[in-house]
């Protein structure tokens, strides 16, 4: 009897310590995320760590194991304040202090270059979910975008109005003040040249006469085009789109990713025009259909181009930790560049030779007072 008691305690032992052993806690990787979380920027940033805590919450829950080791994934987040100098000092916290493995954002170009300049130099990965500036990539092993460049997506848009709107003269007004928009001003130009077409008009303005349009849209309209490009924020588009319209242009208005759709849409001025976007919300789709339900019903909000691009930045960081058996900053940016195979919610997304991907962009119309995604243009 006590032989048998005595075996069957051992036998509890064994079964108790093999318990443990599957009880073993994960290893945490810290995730850094660099967004702006005060001032006027606040909103992209709020949206941005949203998005990247609900990206992480589902890659916990569905257990995250690389190499026959289990981790889990832990958010460490900074306000870039969509400051180049608060960026830089954010970033060197990021990786001196808090000992991330990758980071993800600044969402903004002015941001993000400085920035992906410290993560060059640290060695550590860092991908930018909208940065569209060149320069945050340029001459970089260990800094990615998860969105399109400005000329590849200015280029789709000029394919756009060629082929589909057939439109052979364009006018552009932009603000010759703000980098971004005269970048995209000026690629636009460059562009539309060079199929052929001809732009009537180069309007552009200051910052400080961000009201009244007049002046530049009379020019404007005695140059008679059929597109007009707005690559610019949100509430001056809004006010120069109306102001065109009272004036009589009728040209067809186009615009660019910087386009807040969803506060335009139920201005007349905007019916029938279009701007170029991130991705298509084709919710026949499942996986896009099941991301936006979930989503919505956690944040009670439709996602945007700025949270998909942001999930999927996660996604993209997972997939090169498990394509490299590794997790270590040298293997995440080696799995980006090597895998392939990823397929997210803004589509596939695939680095060659640098941190710019191959992907689509989608282009978005304004109809009936809503948005929908018509086309993607591929490279």
């Amino acid at each position: 009897m006590k032989k048998i008691w005595r075996c069957s305690g051992i036998f509890l032992l064994v079964v108790l310590f093999l318990a443990g052993c599957g009880q073993r806690e994960p290893e945490v990787l810290y995730i850094g995320v660099l967004a702006p979380l005060s001032g006027d920027a606040a909103p992209t940033g709020n949206d941005m760590v949203n998005a990247a805590q609900f990206a992480v919450d589902e890659i916990n829950q569905q257990g995250l194991e690389i190499n026959g080791r289990s981790y889990k994934l832990v958010l460490v987040i900074e306000d870039d304040e969509a400051n180049p100098e608060t960026a830089v000092s954010a970033t060197q916290e990021l990786i001196n202090q808090k000992n991330v493995v990758a980071i993800v954002g600044p969402p903004f170009s002015s941001a993000a270059i400085p920035a992906a300049e410290v993560a060059e130099a640290a060695g550590i990965p860092l991908l930018s979910p909208t940065s569209t500036n060149p320069k945050t990539t340029q001459n970089k092993q260990y800094v990615f975008r998860a969105t399109f460049i400005d000329d590849f997506q200015i280029q789709a848009l000029v394919r756009f109005t060629q082929e589909d709107l057939h439109a052979t003269k364009a006018a552009v007004l932009f603000d010759i003040t703000n980098p971004y928009n005269q970048g995209l001003a000026e690629s636009f130009q460059r562009a539309f040249t060079a199929i052929g077409g001809q732009v009537v008009a180069f309007e552009s303005y200051t910052a400080d006469q961000n009201e009244d349009f007049t002046q530049q849209l009379a020019a404007i309209k005695e140059s008679s085009p059929d597109v007009l490009f707005l690559p610019n924020a949100t509430n001056e588009v809004r006010q120069q789109a109306e102001q065109a319209r009272m004036m009589g242009i009728t040209a067809t208005i186009i615009g660019s990713d910087i386009w807040e759709a969803e506060r335009l849409v139920d201005s007349p001025a905007f019916e029938n025009s279009f701007f170029s976007g991130h991705y298509c919300r084709d919710l026949s789709i499942s996986r896009i259909r099941t991301f936006t339900e979930k989503y919505e019903q956690a944040y009670g909000r439709v996602p945007n181009g700025l949270i998909a691009l942001t999930y999927d930045s996660f996604g993209l960081l997972v997939a090169a930790m498990k394509y490299e058996k590794d997790v270590t900053p040298e293997a995440i940016r080696n799995g980006l560049y090597n895998n392939e195979g990823f397929v997210g919610i803004t589509g596939p997304i695939n680095y060659a030779d640098n941190g710019d991907p191959i992907k689509s962009v989608a282009i978005w119309q304004i109809r009936d007072g809503d948005r929908a995604c018509i086309k993607m243009i591929t490279p």
